[in-house]
């Protein structure tokens, strides 16, 4: 398996645990089988909280259907790396038998920190897994939640043919934002469309990115399944809502904290069939496994409080022929 670079390596890792590694799932005395799993969040948001309880609902699903023991914890790397690499050398010196990294930094990470071990790391919620380095790797599977960037653009421009300016709102820090934001330009060019771009790595700076992108007016903003983005959401939404620009997002977590609309996948889904991949590689390992599963997208979220407050009334005529339509209200969680 190859090293990822900008992360730290598992052998400095297994230096301070003494070299340990996670053994195969235990059989205890009773003939019990019992798997330890570590789920792991890059951070704490509506859209990784989503995956996290989609998986550990799951994983007991699997326990009783399977008539084994399944031992889970979840933790958060509040999107530092530090608290991350913290979480992977206590996962690689204990004896954990999967780790679930959910999103890009948290997969790198452990994989990284499982690099010459015997454990399997299956990953949830990875935009682009070869951008980020996370295939051809031994033990190494996951999900993707690649985004279909031109139909969110169509959605945009079915709702509004007039757009003029095009805000664009992501973190450069997040690997997920590179490729959407690459592709929105290119369609925004190929469309003669200008487009302002703002950024931000922590919520103050994504909050004073919003007020910028709404100086300059634009019609609309598009934002790719980007975490430190959606962790400012709901701090956010009511900005551009009142604005009149609405944000069209890269998951419906964004659109249940507020923004107008996405197209994507269904988080829940992916979580449960992220656990399947998960507790089959504990028992079996990673052999028969692909490099990543890319979930099916074409769910359309449409917040219903917000195109109320947009006007946008028409939604269901005009977002009909894009997918299932699913209609909901702004919520904290």
């Amino acid at each position: 398996m190859k090293k990822l670079s900008s992360i730290i390596t598992a052998a400095s890792l297994l230096s301070l645990l003494g070299g340990c590694a996670a053994p195969a799932a235990e059989t205890q005395p009773s003939g019990e089988t019992v798997i330890k799993v570590a789920v792991i969040k890059q951070l704490d948001h509506a859209s990784l909280d989503e995956i996290a309880n989609a998986i550990t609902a799951e994983l007991d699903v699997l326990a009783e259907t399977n008539n084994v023991k399944i031992e889970y914890t979840v933790d958060s790397g509040q999107n530092d790396p530090t608290t991350l690499q913290q979480y992977a050398a206590q996962y690689v010196g204990s004896d954990v038998d999967v780790i679930v990294p959910i999103a890009t930094l948290a997969a790198q990470t452990m994989v990284s920190a499982a690099d010459g071990t015997d454990i399997p790391v299956v990953y949830a919620a990875i935009s682009d897994p070869k951008a980020a380095e996370l295939t051809g790797l031994a033990n190494v599977s996951g999900t993707s939640d690649a985004l279909n960037t031109r139909q969110i653009m169509d959605m945009m421009f079915a709702m509004n043919p007039q757009i003029k300016t095009v805000g664009l709102l992501y973190s450069q820090s997040e690997k997920n934002s590179e490729k959407p934001i690459a592709e929105a330009k290119a369609y925004l060019d190929e469309k003669g469309i200008a487009y302002v771009e703002k950024t931000g790595n922590t919520t103050d700076e994504v909050i004073q990115a919003v007020s910028a992108l709404c100086a300059a007016k634009v019609d609309a903003v598009f934002t790719p399944t980007d975490n430190v983005v959606m962790a400012a959401e709901l701090s956010i939404a009511e900005t551009l809502a009142e604005a009149g620009i609405p944000h069209y997002a890269g998951a419906d977590s964004f659109v249940r904290n507020g923004a107008f609309a996405t197209c994507g996948v269904n988080y829940t889904d992916l979580g449960k069939k992220t656990a399947d991949l998960a507790y089959e590689a504990a028992i079996s390992g990673t052999g028969k496994l692909e490099d990543y599963y890319l979930m099916d997208g074409g769910i359309i979220t449409v917040n219903t409080e917000t195109a109320q407050k947009l006007n946008l009334t028409s939604y269901a005529d005009v977002f009909k022929t894009f997918g299932e339509l699913v209609e909901v209200t702004t919520s904290e969680e």
